[in-house]
């Protein structure tokens, strides 16, 4: 086999490498890869045997023009294009031989291009009469994001937990009393060190038909992707750490009070700023009046956000503005702690979460 040069290096010459089934040819230098015709697409059928995808290239976005680079094997000029129309990663093609140059950092947005093509056709589904006639009828947002490939079991078990404890009591006064008696976070007594445990009960008691629908909902709706990236154990151990820690702060931002806090929002809010900073790429619909937009989780939340600090601000007691904002900001934290591995963990989320990711709302 002739020795190749790096197209990028050029006086860099390339080694043959064994990769998947085929050799291919690698610059030590850059780190970067040649394909001959077909190897891209033989990685990709080795790595997802169930895609569609038989020519990687028929997906290819837009055409950029000349490249600045030569095809190793004929010398030719290589031609840039969008590795697809809405992952503006660049690639390097030869028209004449059929190969491609991958750069380091390219390879994996190639390697993972028919999930790709697949989830962002997902994310940048247009909004339907269907899905606003629900958010104009309920006022619950409608969320586009990856279908998670795991069953949220936990997320599941957290819904029906909320709603069977919800039933054994709303409906009987003497319970409801009990209950709230025993279970709800009072804020003065629990930072006098009385019933510190009502800082954990109190997440899966609500106060009304509407006020559970509303949290169900959006549990719901963050849940699933939240608890796929995490895994189920971990998930629910940060659901309930997270129950205590916003449970926490709306008793300390409300220290004199002796008004009864319950409801899972807390929780949910911590699952709201880590949904934000793992999957920036998905969006939900926000309603105003009678128009729809589809909004990005950064301005979602940070609406959501907003009304909860001028609520807290203009003094409405009825609601927990505390739990709210301290279980986002503990849902922040979390989430920036555990990112980088939450990214390194699931390339897909990674990738989407990139720039050359194009997601239209």
């Amino acid at each position: 086999m002739p020795i190749k040069p790096c197209p990028k290096c050029q006086h860099q010459m390339l080694t043959p490498t064994t990769y998947g089934s085929d050799e291919i040819d690698v610059c030590q230098a850059c780190g970067g890869l040649w394909f001959e015709k077909d190897e891209v697409n033989r990685m990709i059928d080795e790595l997802h045997p169930d895609s569609p995808l038989d020519n990687y290239q028929q997906y290819f976005g837009e055409k950029l023009g000349d490249s600045e680079l030569d095809c190793p094997d004929c010398k030719r000029q290589l031609q840039r294009y969008h590795l697809l129309a809405d992952y503006h990663t660049e690639i390097d093609h030869c028209h004449h031989c059929d190969g491609s140059w991958v750069d380091r950092e390219e390879l994996q947005g190639v390697q993972q291009s028919p999930a790709l093509r697949s989830a962002l056709a997902e994310l940048n589904q247009k909004i339907n009469w269907k899905t606003y006639l629900f958010q104009f009828l309920s006022q619950m947002p409608v969320e586009y994001n990856l279908k998670s490939k795991s069953r949220p079991w936990v997320n599941w078990t957290l819904i029906a937990l909320n709603v069977l404890i919800f039933a054994g009591y709303f409906f009987d006064e003497g319970r409801f009393i009990w209950v709230f008696s025993h279970l709800a976070a009072v804020p003065n007594e629990v930072l006098a060190g009385q019933q510190s445990w009502t800082l954990l009960t109190c997440i899966f008691l609500h106060g009304s038909v509407l006020h559970l629908l509303g949290n169900m909902y959006f549990l719901y709706v963050v849940g699933d992707n939240l608890e796929e990236a995490l895994g189920h154990w971990r998930y629910l151990g940060l659901y309930l750490l997270c129950g205590i820690a916003a449970s926490l702060a709306g008793a300390l931002l409300r220290s004199s009070s002796d008004i009864p806090s319950v409801g899972a929002s807390g929780a949910i809010a911590a699952l709201f700023g880590m949904y934000l900073l793992w999957f920036r790429h998905a969006s939900l619909t926000f309603m105003i009046v009678v128009y729809q937009k589809k909004l990005s989780a950064p301005w979602f939340f940070g609406i959501w956000l907003a009304f909860n600090l001028f609520g807290m601000l203009i003094g409405q007691s009825e609601v927990d503005y505390g739990a709210h904002i301290g279980g986002f900001v503990v849902g922040l934290l979390i989430g920036g702690w555990l990112k980088t591995k939450i990214l390194r963990d699931n390339p897909l989320i990674d990738l989407l979460n990139r720039q050359e990711a194009v997601i239209r709302r």
